[in-house]
């Protein structure tokens, strides 16, 4: 794990102790009556639409770019490094609970469009494909209209290509931001938390996790020295930063 924490010869400097600094226990709201949530029917629909031309016999690949790498929604068979082209790796998703509340927004990572990603594909068995995407449907998208949208890819391994399943970022959401300025994206993550842990142990355990597979993502790693800084000299709170709006 030593190697997973040190970049081009720089320590990584979000380390567990500065993350334990803004992470701490916090009730669960609840759903927000606000928004409108898929009912369990829908999740089969959309698994059957998106498999229908699927032979049976064939595993269901899915592409992860952050959470879904260490804490997958199903049961995963193999992970192996792989590259997606046309997409790339950004905090453009507000959010407002789990790792933030509506008093202290956060931001999430999701896969927008440009550019590539260097990601993990995640092998699931054909016998098990249609109960698991279900699952990763709830997790993923589980609003309606959702922040993400679910598309066929294809991700390039070490074996070939996978045609895989990958979760994108829908530009039409209410919560999409676009890329921030990095010192804004810093003050977000370095105070954010919810019940679900804080956006500083997102972005931690993604860089972690991600150097696992010898992949070392350079505007993660430069983000987390901005928010390591934050943290460790309590500039915790986004004094002089702009709340975060939807971008137009």
């Amino acid at each position: 794990m030593t190697g997973a924490r040190r970049y081009n010869g720089r320590a990584l400097a979000l380390t567990a102790e500065l993350v334990a600094r803004v992470t701490q226990p916090m009730p669960d709201p609840g759903l927000d009556p606000a928004l409108t949530y898929r009912a369990e029917a829908e999740f089969a629909e959309l698994a059957d639409a998106l498999l229908a031309d699927e032979p049976p016999e064939a595993d269901l690949w899915v592409f992860a770019c952050g959470s879904l790498i260490w804490r997958p929604a199903c049961p995963v068979a193999e992970s192996v490094r792989a590259a997606l082209h046309g997409w790339h790796r950004v905090f453009c998703m507000k959010i407002t609970r789990w790792r933030a509340t509506k008093a202290q927004p956060g931001l999430m990572m999701a896969l927008d469009r440009g550019g590539s990603c260097n990601g993990v594909a995640c092998r699931i068995p054909a016998a098990d494909k249609r109960d698991s995407l279900i699952l990763l449907l709830k997790r993923e998208m589980s609003m309606r209209p959702s922040n993400n949208m679910v598309r066929w890819v294809e991700a390039v391994t070490a074996g070939g290509p996978r045609r895989a399943i990958a979760f994108v970022m829908d530009r039409r959401s209410v919560n999409y931001i676009g890329r921030l300025p990095p010192e804004q994206e810093a003050a977000l993550l370095a105070c954010a938390c919810g019940h679900g842990g804080s956006c500083a142990e997102y972005l931690h355990k993604t860089i972690v996790h991600l150097a696992e597979y010898g992949i070392r993502d350079r505007n993660l790693w430069r983000l987390q020295a901005l928010v390591a800084d934050r943290i460790a000299t309590g500039l915790q709170r986004q004094d002089g930063v702009q709340p975060v709006q939807p971008k137009v």
